[in-house]
Formats: structure tokens, C-alpha cells, sequence
């Protein structure tokens, strides 16, 4: 799993219209913080700054993801409809392990 840090509510928004449809379009944007690897499996020694698509609610607004760790959530990875394998972020709050008895 990838560990992924939640530091802002800071939220990036963008609207407008399209270019080739002419229908208006308004999306919310969060950095967040990921802990990588590289080819070879080696964790990088920093985490990596990314922006990642917020969900919605049913009304429309823009739900984004309260500081704190987090994992990249299965649901992230699919096939595309072209057969690619394709990455949509979506997280999950990361669950602390259950403290050990001390017997």
C-alpha cells in the first residue's frame, strides 16, 4: 500500500467552460504528500508532492480529505476504456495499529 500524508485543507479550483463542448466544468484539486518507490522497489527518500482530484458530494461541493495519513485505496487503479491501467486516486484513512498488551 502507499502511505499518503495529508498536511492542508487548502483546496485548488477550477472552472469554466469547454472548449469543445461549450458545457461548464468545476473541479477541486488537494496536494497531498506520497511516500514512493522507485523501479526497483527502493522507498525514495522523501515524499513526493501531488495534487489529487477531490470526490463530491451529491450537491456538487467538493470533499476534501481533513490532514492526516491515509493510504492509496485499491479503487484507484483500473483499466481504462482504451485497456490501459490508469490511476484515479481516491484514499482511505490509514488505521493506527492496536496497541499490544503489556502481559
Amino acid at each position: 500500500m502507499i502511505k499518503v500524508s495529508v498536511t492542508s485543507t487548502t483546496v485548488r479550483r477550477m472552472q469554466g467552460n469547454s472548449k469543445t463542448t461549450g458545457k461548464p466544468y468545476d473541479m477541486a484539486f488537494q496536494d497531498v504528500w506520497m511516500f514512493l518507490s522507485d523501479r526497483e522497489g527502493n522507498p525514495d527518500p522523501h515524499p513526493t508532492k501531488v495534487e489529487v482530484s477531490l470526490p463530491k458530494d451529491k450537491d456538487g461541493a467538493a470533499l476534501f480529505y481533513a490532514p492526516g495519513d491515509y493510504l492509496l485505496h485499491p479503487s484507484s487503479i483500473y483499466v481504462d476504456s482504451k485497456g490501459r491501467l490508469s490511476v484515479a486516486p481516491r484514499l482511505a484513512k490509514a488505521v493506527a495499529p492496536a496497541p499490544k498488551s503489556s502481559s
